[in-house]
């Protein structure tokens, strides 16, 4: 059965790497790439002998958008439907030309199949070419979300924080960070719903108004590093993870997952591939996300098997087999198990002398891919009608030689998804939250950061834990949570940053505090948080050490918006979190009564049914907001049953060293405030600032850091410093960008001795001995072996892992340590908290050295 609605497709060259037979794929880490020679046609039918036209090149005229063969190059991508299936929208970037004032960038561009016009969206040249645009989808009002780097309210923030306004690259440096945007049907009043620190891609609106999207998990580049769906609202609330954070390892295949589309029967058909396979392949899957969280794990904790492959017999590794290789898969929409394919035959070459090149196509067999004798040959994507209920295809637009045709769509009609309405509106809200808004704040609500994946952690439960008279607040674990903000890094053209302004380690980019708020007794937290940035959340002990796993998936929130989750996860469960569906029962329960106080507490902060106690301070009082310091006041004991734990406070201004905040922030911390820490401008003082005290007879005693810790002595005599640790200024000889202490702290370093008056690294024999370039040992004059010498490598002190995995400074501090007292509290908590963060050596890129 012919489908009589028009087909949209795009045919571009095949671009084959040099050297090899292989073709040149897009890397989807790269969304800014430009292909060109890629052309859009509208076939009448989805007949074989169906006419075809070219819709996009008559965009295009003049002699300055054709290449040396008269062919224009320009390129062509991410075709999407029109609900009505009279309207085409997709992505195009214009030749480029060599315009020095505006060169040309990916925008979206509207085709009318009635009309035949043709339009872009953003009709000003300076506004359209101002970024790039790219996968738009239609939304149930008219408007359209698509991705783009124009990072709107980002930029926009960025100014606020005195940075000026640049677009942020990657978290990888590869490009400029894709985030989803929408804008009206004109082309007008865009705005970001997205505030991912790497890409957020190919955007489909659900059948229930959402919108599912393919998401970059690339914060700290863990292990789980990859693509993954994710589901957001119009207005950019309610982001929530879907599927695939833990399924890039499936059966030995690199899989990462793209281009999600919902089937008639509500599953997902995905398309699974590597992040650069140069053979063009997907891997076609269809995903039941109602069922399944990860690939081999359903909602609800069980087993099975998420990805239900389209096409039997195609390797998920990428590799040829005889089921031959798909790119693009499109339902046809009509009730059918049909489906738009773009798809070639595996084809391989014979080896002769070495080289397939020159040799004809033969179609792969068995023995021919077993065999070394025979190398694949470039694919040839065609155009087919692929029928999966009964595994048959036809042919709708023939391949050619050195082409490909992907990406087609039917122009057909499909019901039109639920409209979604905006969740937060300021003319509904109520007074305080109207102020959230006006002061770009949402609100996160943790019910327990004792919650581990929907089990308690404590020792003797929760509801122990969070009462005054059975455990006092020096005992709880958890005493404050931590916002973390991650730092936008420009475009080298707008500062370039070395890879040493990092650190040691660049795995967690550079980091920004957005403050501190107290975890209340039942583990709960509830804070108002700066809304329309990327941010990660730490659990910290009374001294502001992080007791929590790196938070390495961002989150957000838009002005007005609440965020509540049950808990805290670890990294290597298999218990779902995240997810809107999948999240186990809440640990925490709540209050049991309403109108009574919790057992233990203060009768003027009484409860209702359900709530948490920070749910309960938050109506008493008012939500909590941000500090920069770490300041705890004992507010639940009541004193009629328990003493109350004295009040303390590890505030910057207690710092007699250069503070890491504004003097403006300093007096009042807004949504605006960051607290952003230097090697060299805020912990490397530390180790020179004076420190004199009175021992027990009254005598001073010079307690100075580079007292000690240094290579030369008061009277300017060569001596070993204290632990072989020099902890004075002066760059070092293996990165002059970063000081000799910083390396000394947090990289190897070795044992030294003073020999003849120069202070040298010790060494020592290793067990072996020189020997020639055949193996033989050398001698000396007296015919002894010559032993080699190695340098004695001493442990690190500090650990990028944070303050609790830098035992070799945080225990000499302890009390009952060495150098118990040396350094006040204030100032171990700046430590603390910069070694938690990554112990970066720039926070803020502007403020690292020009190059």
């Amino acid at each position: 059965m012919v489908n009589e609605q028009a087909v949209a497709y795009i045919q571009r060259p095949l671009v084959l790497n040099e050297g090899t037979s292989m073709p040149v794929a897009r890397d989807r880490r790269e969304p800014d790439a430009f292909m060109p020679g890629a052309r859009l046609f509208i076939k009448a039918s989805a007949a074989p002998s169906a006419s075809s036209r070219d819709v996009t090149s008559g965009a295009f005229r003049g002699e300055e958008f054709l290449d040396d063969d008269g062919r224009l190059r320009y390129d062509v991508r991410d075709l999407t439907v029109s609900h009505d299936g009279e309207r085409l929208l997709f992505a195009m970037h214009a030749p480029v030309t060599g315009d020095e004032v505006i060169e040309p960038t990916w925008n979206i561009w509207e085709y009318s199949l009635g009309s035949g016009s043709l339009r872009r969206l953003i009709a000003s040249d300076t506004e359209a070419d101002s970024a790039h645009d790219i996968a738009p989808a239609y939304l149930p009002d008219g408007s359209i979300v698509f991705s783009s780097t124009r990072q709107r309210a980002s930029r926009a923030i960025l100014l606020d924080e005195g940075k000026g306004m640049f677009a942020a690259q990657d978290e990888n440096r590869r490009s400029p960070a894709f985030l989803l945007h929408v804008m009206t049907a004109e082309g007008d009043n865009i705005r970001q719903i997205t505030f991912n620190q790497s890409h957020d891609l190919d955007p489909v609106v659900l059948d229930d108004g959402r919108i599912l999207f393919s998401r970059w998990d690339n914060a700290g580049q863990t292990r789980d590093n990859g693509f993954n769906l994710y589901q957001i609202n119009p207005d950019g609330t309610g982001l929530a993870y879907v599927f695939g954070r833990h399924s890039h390892d499936v059966d030995g295949s690199d899989l990462h997952y793209f281009r999600p589309i919902q089937t008639e029967d509500g599953r997902i058909l995905i398309q699974a591939r590597g992040l650069g396979n140069n053979d063009l392949t997907s891997f076609p899957s269809l995903v039941d996300i109602s069922r399944f969280v990860e690939y081999n794990r359903t909602l609800d904790g069980g087993t099975g098997n998420a990805l239900s492959p389209l096409v039997p017999g195609q390797s998920r590794d990428g590799s040829a087999s005889l089921a031959g290789s798909f790119d693009s898969v499109m339902p046809l929409f009509d009730g059918s198990d049909r489906y738009l394919i773009s798809w070639s035959p595996c084809r391989v070459r014979e080896v002769v002398g070495g080289s397939s090149a020159g040799q004809p196509n033969l179609p792969c067999t068995e023995s021919r891919l077993n065999s070394s004798g025979y190398e694949v040959a470039p694919p040839l994507f065609g155009l087919w009608q692929r029928n999966v209920s009964n595994n048959t295809q036809l042919p709708i637009a023939p391949a050619r030689e050195g082409q490909q045709i992907s990406e087609a769509v039917l122009m057909s009609s499909r019901p039109r998804p639920t409209y979604r309405p905006p969740e937060v509106d300021t003319g509904v809200l109520a007074e305080d939250a109207r102020e959230l808004v006006t002061e770009g704040l949402g609100i996160v609500h943790i019910r327990s950061v004792y919650d581990i994946d929907g089990v308690d952690s404590t020792d003797e439960g929760i509801a122990v834990m969070a009462d005054p008279t059975e455990t006092s607040a020096d005992e709880r674990p958890a005493r404050f949570v931590r916002f973390e903000k991650p730092v936008s890094i420009p475009d080298p053209d707008v500062r370039e940053v070395d890879n040493a302004d990092f650190g040691i380690s660049r795995a967690q980019g550079m980091r920004e505090i957005l403050g501190y708020v107290p975890v209340e007794p039942d583990g709960s937290a509830r804070a108002a948080v700066p809304a329309n940035v990327a941010f990660a959340i730490s659990v910290v002990d009374a001294r502001g050490r992080r007791i929590s796993p790196r938070h390495q998936n961002w989150l957000q929130l838009r002005p007005g918006e609440t965020l509540t989750c049950n808990g805290c996860h670890t990294a290597n469960s298999d218990v779902p979190h995240g997810h809107y569906r999948a999240d186990p029962a809440p640990a925490n329960a709540g209050a049991m009564t309403s109108t009574v106080e919790f057992p233990g507490t203060s009768p003027s902060l009484w409860a209702e049914m359900g709530e948490t106690m920070a749910e309960t301070w938050s109506r008493h009082n008012e939500v909590r907001r941000l500090s920069p310091d770490v300041a705890f006041e004992d507010q639940w004991a009541d004193p009629a049953l328990t003493t109350p734990v004295p009040s303390y406070a590890l505030r910057y201004a207690d710092l007699e060293t250069p503070l890491p905040v504004t003097a403006s922030c300093q007096a009042d911390w807004s949504a605006y405030c960051r607290s952003v820490i230097h090697y060299e401008t805020h912990i490397h003082p530390l180790w020179s600032k004076e420190r004199v005290f009175l021992d027990t007879d009254g005598v001073e005693q010079d307690y100075t850091c580079t007292g000690c810790h240094s290579g030369a002595d008061q009277d300017g005599a060569v001596q070993v410093p204290a632990g072989s640790l020099d902890l004075t200024d002066g760059a070092s000889p293996d990165e002059p960008r970063q000081f000799e202490a910083y390396r000394q702290l947090l990289a190897t370093r070795f044992e030294q001795e003073v020999v003849d008056g120069v202070l040298v690294d010790r060494q020592v024999e290793s067990g072996e001995y020189l020997r020639d370039e055949e193996g033989e040992l050398i001698l000396d004059d007296d015919g002894n072996m010559i032993p080699i010498l190695e340098r004695v490598p001493l442990p690190s002190v500090m650990s990028t892992a944070g303050a609790l995995a830098s035992e070799g400074f945080t225990n000499v501090f302890a009390t009952g340590g060495i150098h118990e007292d040396f350094l006040t509290d204030a100032e171990l908590r700046l430590v603390s908290e910069w070694l938690d963060l990554g112990a970066q050596y720039y926070n803020n890129p502007f403020d690292t050295p020009e190059n």
